[in-house]
């Protein structure tokens, strides 16, 4: 039987002596679009059983790290709030055990709570954001912790880096100027080009949480999505933005969230699980 974790792998590389522990929160209550973001965690660790474990630009297993499968974190649909601290209750958990912690998503307001855990542990956290949507909303649909405003909350908490913003709201735009926002990298901007990763990475302090919502991709190569959005990054494009990040910064844990799998079309799933594996990749590359 394949063993029924992320990556399929035995005991020996996915018990709790593992460096990496994912956790799968599939909560999706405050979604005003497309729906089916609360099966996205389980749809990447279904694609990666079917994952080769050796990867071929690290030279490098990644899994050989150990990555720990933790249940699914059951929150109820109507309360944002508790879905929040469940994360960040779970997440300060692995932190205080000096594991490394991948929130599986679910919608993208589940974030906030991985961040509010990492905050009490370093001072000097900033958080890079890949994404579509600017999120920072003060408040959507009667909520302030909608998927919406994420960001809004985050940056009450710490400096963020926006990377593969096409979508705002007028609100956004007038908060950003407010703030005086300047570390945000728009999509038609950096598309076709690498010279704003230096200047993006600048903006970052030395301890970093990563957050991608999948539709910060294309919807060409990344269409399960519940807001697709025209223009976003490319799958090579992306990777050789954050290994650039990971030689230059610590990363402390990270999530990937928003995806919405559709069953016509795995390639998503795949492609979803895969940049998890990479990513963990870059953090344990020997």
């Amino acid at each position: 039987m394949i063993p029924d974790n992320f990556g399929a792998l035995e005991k020996g590389f996915s018990s709790t002596n593992a460096k990496v522990f994912v956790l799968p929160v599939g909560y999706e209550g405050t979604v005003t679009y497309g729906k089916g973001a609360s099966k996205g965690p389980k749809a990447m660790i279904e694609a990666s059983k079917n994952m080769e474990l050796y990867d071929e630009e690290l030279d490098s297993e990644p899994y050989l790290a150990g990555i720990h499968t933790l249940n699914d974190l059951s929150v109820k649909k109507d309360n944002v709030e508790k879905a929040i601290e469940k994360v960040e209750n779970s997440v300060k958990n692995w932190i205080n055990k000096n594991k490394f912690p991948v929130v599986l998503g679910g919608e993208h307001s589940i974030s906030l709570g991985a961040v509010r855990a990492f905050k009490e542990k370093f001072n000097d956290l900033s958080v890079l954001q890949i994404d579509a949507h600017s999120d920072l909303r003060d408040s959507y649909d009667k909520s302030k912790f909608n998927h919406a405003c994420v960001m809004r909350r985050i940056v009450e908490l710490c400096p963020i880096v926006q990377v593969g913003i096409r979508s705002q709201d007028i609100s956004e735009v007038e908060f950003i100027k407010e703030k005086k926002l300047k570390n945000i990298f728009y999509a038609k901007d950096i598309y076709d080009n690498d010279r704003w990763f230096d200047k993006a990475i600048g903006g970052l302090s030395s301890n970093v949480y990563l957050t991608i919502d999948l539709d910060g991709l294309d919807p060409s190569i990344m269409p399960s999505t519940g807001t697709p959005e025209p223009g976003g990054l490319s799958w090579y494009g992306l990777l050789k933005f954050l290994r650039k990040v990971f030689s230059e910064k610590n990363i402390v844990g990270f999530d990937v969230v928003e995806l919405a799998p559709n069953k016509n079309n795995v390639a998503p799933d795949f492609m979803a699980a895969k940049l998890v594996y990479k990513i963990i990749g870059y953090k344990f590359k020997k």
